[in-house]
């Protein structure tokens, strides 16, 4: 695993830099600039070199569905992103990243496919068909008998966190998550998540829907909505919670850590996606690792594919693996 002192000398930064930005530290000042290139960084240390052929030199175009200061709050994104990026390099492909925000520039650029990262509604998946049909979805299927996808199995990976739990005899367990909706504003996405989390442990007689926080997928909201848990229930906190995702973990250890509430002694919590920044924050944040590598490198493949003429869709689940660390036991 790389250090911070790793990070640092490859980023140009200094350590205590870096160790204040991986964990999020908001009286920090630095530009967004800088902490791009140090979580980029951190990424990219973690990736392994792998000896692949080399195809002919092609282009192709990568959609993020966040803009580039929302990719700093949720690097899980981000990190899907490097994948796809180190992959082009490998194959010798040319590779230009849009964001949502300037999606009209992706209308007038010249390429082969596209690969696009994160949640789109209806009427945009059909915009971007208009743009071409060589499409590969990631972290989204939202036609898979017209278009490839690249997706985890959300469902598995909640019941490993919760039987997890269960088996080290917790009862009372929380859930800290959050919702999102398309950027066309037409409808709220569901989160497999939460829904897994409300029947599972409704099968199991264990549901407390008291327990539940909703809120953003951010560091913010995460401290937000474990401030809130921990004002509410007071003795009666749960002694285990689930993170919809890291960086919503992340922020729930800095509340409960402000609180004097001992983590894992008191309260466990578990994340999902294993970005970076879980090996360095403290205490090091146990977690569902998604490999996004294989995430980006898979979205690549499977366009070349298409782009070569193959015509059948692909639907192409990503396994997951739960990672204990110190806090949980």
């Amino acid at each position: 695993m790389a250090t911070i002192k790793d990070i640092a000398k490859m980023a140009g930064v200094s350590i205590a830099t870096v160790s204040r930005v991986l964990n999020y530290d908001s009286t920090l000042s630095v530009s967004d600039e800088t902490k791009k290139k140090i979580f980029e960084t951190a990424e990219e240390l973690s990736y392994k070199k792998k000896g692949i052929r080399k195809l002919e030199t092609g282009r192709i175009a990568l959609l993020q569905w966040y803009t580039e200061k929302e990719e700093l709050e949720d690097l899980y994104y981000m990190s899907i992103r490097l994948g796809v990026e180190n992959r082009c390099r490998q194959l010798g492909v040319q590779v230009h990243k849009y964001f949502q925000d300037n999606i009209d520039e992706l209308k007038e650029a010249d390429f082969q496919g596209l690969i696009a990262i994160g949640k789109f509604s209806h009427n945009q998946v059909e915009e971007l068909l208009t743009i071409t049909s060589n499409i590969v979805f990631v972290d989204s299927s939202p036609d898979e008998d017209r278009f490839d996808s690249i997706v985890i199995d959300f469902e598995r990976a909640t019941k490993k966190v919760l039987d997890h739990f269960m088996d080290k005899g917790h009862k009372q367990i929380g859930y800290i998550g959050g919702r999102e909706s398309y950027r066309d504003k037409t409808s709220m996405i569901e989160d497999p998540r939460e829904i897994i989390f409300k029947r599972y442990l409704t099968e199991k007689g264990l549901l407390n829907e008291a327990f539940m926080y909703i809120g953003h997928f951010s560091v913010r909201d995460g401290h937000y909505l474990m401030t809130k848990a921990i004002d509410e229930h007071r003795e009666q906190l749960p002694t285990a919670f689930f993170a919809g995702n890291d960086s919503i973990a992340v922020g729930a250890l800095r509340a409960l850590l402000e609180k004097g509430i001992s983590v894992p002694d008191r309260v466990n919590i578990i994340g999902v996606n294993d970005i970076s920044i879980t090996k360095y924050v403290f205490p090091s944040l146990s977690t569902v690792k998604v490999d996004t590598e294989s995430m980006g490198e898979t979205a690549v493949d499977t366009l070349m594919e298409r782009i070569e003429g193959r015509k059948t869709s692909k639907k192409i689940m990503i396994a997951t693996k739960l990672i204990i660390r110190d806090s949980s036991f």
